[in-house]
């Protein structure tokens, strides 16, 4: 479920919402750093500022997530988001991958106003990445059958190696991280409510990456191993950058 094996073509026509979502975070990128762009008025007029959302930009608490403050930084969010996102965007369907995405990040990001300074400023899609893997616990926690063992040890992994990272790490928006992972696993838990038709659907994700031998083994498989290992260091990437 966590491995591509698309061609670019391929990726770009199954999933359309996530090649979008990354689409704007090179553009953004791309026109803050041009030199002959005024980009600096980009980062000041999109990035989440609590003092000026308090003043009235209430946009300020959807854009940061498209914004990042550099190269490393986009770069890892955006795999991250190629990573953890097909899965959920195939299963979901467009519309409700994208309003959850969103919900998680503005939800990560509307704690970051009750419990940050005014003055603190933040950028990052993070917050909704997380909010992913919330909704992957929330799979874990009420529907057990849409996962494979495997699938279900490497997420459980990832989450714990997340939260330890995120209060290890400095410079870290620990807020946003935790809530949107809570926010993920709340209305994650309502979006897969769906019966048989979701499971069903699921479970031929997961059959493109495990084979049935995944679902009756006890122990971690070398394949497992070696995914959450790659997934880890993702992550590590993500929140250390």
């Amino acid at each position: 479920m966590f491995i591509r094996t698309e061609s670019f073509k391929e990726f770009t026509r199954y999933y359309p919402i996530i090649t979008g979502i990354i689409l704007i975070h090179i553009v953004l990128y791309i026109l803050m750093v041009l030199p002959f762009f005024p980009g600096g008025l980009i980062f000041e007029s999109f990035a989440g500022v609590n003092l000026y959302i308090m003043e009235g930009e209430f946009w300020r608490l959807v854009t940061p997530m498209f914004l990042h403050s550099g190269f490393p930084h986009l770069l890892f969010n955006s795999f991250s988001l190629v990573l953890f996102g097909p899965g959920l965007e195939h299963i979901l369907g467009r519309k409700r991958f994208i309003t959850l995405y969103l919900s998680t990040g503005i939800l990560a990001n509307v704690a970051t106003l009750l419990l940050k300074p005014l003055t603190y400023t933040h950028v990052g899609s993070s917050g909704a990445i997380f909010g992913l893997f919330g909704i992957y616990l929330a799979m874990i926690f009420f529907r057990k059958e849409m996962l494979s063992r495997e699938n279900t040890q490497v997420v459980l992994a990832i989450v714990v190696i997340g939260v330890i990272m995120t209060f290890v790490n400095a410079n870290v928006n620990v807020t946003a991280h935790i809530f949107g992972l809570l926010s993920g696993l709340i209305l994650g838990s309502f979006a897969i409510d769906r019966g048989r038709e979701l499971t069903s659907s699921f479970q031929r994700v997961t059959k493109r990456t495990f084979t049935s031998h995944s679902h009756s083994s006890k122990k971690w498989s070398p394949t497992s191993i070696m995914l959450a290992l790659l997934l880890i260091l993702a992550l590590i990437g993500l929140i250390s950058r």
